[in-house]
C-alpha cells in the first residue's frame, strides 16, 4: 500500500469549497472523479484544509493510499486529462505511511487580494475584492503587527456548527499588507486558522483604514474574545490558500 501526496491548484469561483456536499459542486468531488478515472478506485482522500465557496488555492495538498502502481511523477499529467480546466494537478510524490495531508501540516499561508481602485477590473472579477475607498496600507500594517504571536482568536472566528468547540489559540508567524499599484495584498502565515479567521482579520483591517477601528484597539479586541468587536467578514473572492508547510 502506497501513500501519495498530490498538490493541486484551483479557481474556486465555480465550487462550494473543497469538501463534498450533497447539492453543490466541490473541488473534492471533481478530484475524486478524476482520480477514479486514473486508478479505477475511490480511496479515502485527505485534504489539507477546508476552503469555502469562492475561495481559491495556489497550493492545495491531498493525500491518499492506493495499491496502484502508477509512478508518482506521471500522476499529475494523468489527472489533468480528466480534471476540469479550473483545477490542475501540479505534482505528486510517495510519502511515509503515517503522512496525513491535514494533520502533518505545520502551517499555512493565505493571501487576500484587494483591487483598490475607483474603477472595477473585469479581469479581476471573482479574483480580488473591488474596494473603491483609498486604503491606508501603512495604517493597516501598524494594526496587523498586533496579530503576531500566539493568541486566542475567538474574536476573529465565525461559529461553525459542524466543528466541535476546542482550543482557539493560533500562532501568527508573519502578516503584512503590501501595495503594488492598485493591488493591495494581505499575507498571513500561521500554524493554523479558525473558520473565516483570515477574512475577519481582513475585514477588521479594512475598518482600520476607514478609521472605524484604531490600530491600538486590536489587542483589546483580541483579548475581548467577542466576535462583535472585530470588523466584518470580508467576501471570499479575494482569498487564496497560497502555501502549505510540512
Amino acid at each position: 500500500m502506497r501513500n501519495i501526496l498530490t498538490t493541486i491548484r484551483y479557481d474556486g469561483r465555480s465550487y462550494h469549497g473543497w469538501q463534498v456536499q450533497e447539492n453543490a459542486d466541490s473541488v473534492q468531488a471533481r478530484f475524486q472523479e478524476a482520480l477514479y478515472r486514473v486508478i479505477g478506485e475511490q480511496p479515502d482522500i485527505k485534504g489539507c484544509s477546508r476552503t469555502d465557496a469562492g475561495v481559491h488555492a495556489n497550493m492545495y495538498c491531498v493525500s491518499f493510499r492506493t495499491e496502484h502502481t502508477i509512478p508518482a511523477d506521471r500522476l499529475p499529467l494523468a489527472l489533468n486529462r480528466f480534471l476540469p480546466r479550473s483545477i490542475a494537478a501540479v505534482s505528486a510524490a510517495d510519502v511515509p505511511e503515517d503522512f496525513h495531508a491535514r494533520y502533518s501540516c505545520r502551517g499555512k499561508e493565505y493571501i487576500y487580494k484587494i483591487l483598490n481602485s475607483p474603477v472595477r477590473d473585469p479581469f479581476l472579477d471573482g479574483y480580488a475584492l473591488h474596494y473603491w475607498q483609498r486604503l491606508d496600507h501603512n495604517k493597516m500594517n501598524e494594526a496587523a503587527a498586533h496579530f503576531l504571536g500566539c493568541h486566542d482568536f475567538t474574536s476573529f472566528c465565525t461559529s461553525d456548527p459542524h466543528r466541535k468547540k476546542g482550543d482557539f489559540h493560533r500562532t501568527v508567524k508573519n502578516i503584512s499588507v503590501t501595495r503594488s499599484g492598485e493591488l493591495v495584498t494581505v499575507t498571513i502565515e500561521a500554524d493554523g486558522f479558525l473558520y473565516n479567521m483570515v477574512r475577519i482579520i481582513v475585514g477588521t483591517l479594512l475598518y482600520v483604514s476607514q478609521g472605524r477601528i484604531q490600530p491600538a484597539e486590536i489587542p483589546g479586541i483580541i483579548d475581548s474574545l467577542d466576535r462583535k468587536k472585530a470588523g466584518p467578514t470580508a467576501p471570499p473572492e479575494g482569498l487564496y490558500l497560497n502555501r502549505v508547510f510540512y
